[in-house]
């Protein structure tokens, strides 16, 4: 077996926690729409999941568009208009209150395997490279990462396996030389094993026990997958 090289991560729901349902709800009201945060939490996470299941094929930017619309739809219980929708999501962007605080596993983790050597990177679909690389460096963590890609930024999102590849192209490895994590079982962890890479499902809700795609509950168990894939024994 090749040896791990390099460790990508996704960023929101991975890394750092991008959920700001107190925050979500004051733009919301700004945009004349009432949602309380039970119904709010409940909606993003139903239409995150259906997203993952089957992701949709359209442009990334009308994508979160759409994403909103649907989740603020059910959040409501009555029809968002488009650029209502629109509105909010050019709101949530432009918000500099949410500090995306760090998952308390993520340092721990990225720190044994900087101890290690491994190239680490990010992968993300989001608004830009600039913007996850200011999330970053809020959190405290922007310097352990020598590659950061961002849909917003390539034009491509995934599960698209082309932002994947360029990822370990930049990180000079190739993609059996790499292991990818991220929080959504389709567009993070079968999108990059379809681009070659190695692949782990972070589902903090989770058992750990799937095994299509391997699934870990916590960033913690990332160095033991990159050293069981030195050895050759499955995931």
């Amino acid at each position: 077996m090749p040896r791990i090289r390099a460790v990508l991560f996704d960023l929101g729901g991975t890394l750092v926690d991008e959920r700001d349902y107190a925050g979500w709800i004051d733009l919301a009201r700004r945009c004349y729409l009432d949602v309380d945060a039970d119904a709010l939490a409940h909606a993003f996470l139903e239409v995150e999941r259906e997203y993952d299941a089957t992701p949709p094929t359209r442009d990334p930017a009308e994508l979160r568009v759409r994403f909103w619309r649907e989740t603020l739809t059910r959040a409501t219980g009555q029809e968002v208009p488009g650029p209502t929708a629109a509105r909010f999501l050019s709101a949530v962007q432009s918000s500099d209150d949410h500090l995306f605080p760090l998952y308390s596993d993520a340092r721990r983790c990225l720190e044994r395997l900087a101890d290690e050597h491994r190239k680490l990177g990010v992968v993300s679909n989001s608004t830009s490279e600039a913007r996850v690389r200011a999330i970053l460096d809020r959190a405290g963590i922007v310097d352990f990462f020598a590659r950061v890609v961002s849909s917003g930024t390539e034009g491509v999102a995934k599960p698209d396996p082309v932002i994947f590849r360029r990822a370990v192209e930049r990180l000079e490895v190739r993609p059996e030389e790499a292991l990818y994590v991220g929080n959504l079982a389709n567009t993070d962890a079968r999108a990059a094993r379809a681009a070659g890479l190695h692949s782990v499902w972070l589902n903090r809700e989770g058992t750990g026990l799937g095994l299509d795609p391997p699934e870990i509950t916590s960033l913690l168990e990332v160095p033991l997958c990159v050293h069981l894939l030195e050895s050759g024994a499955p995931l």
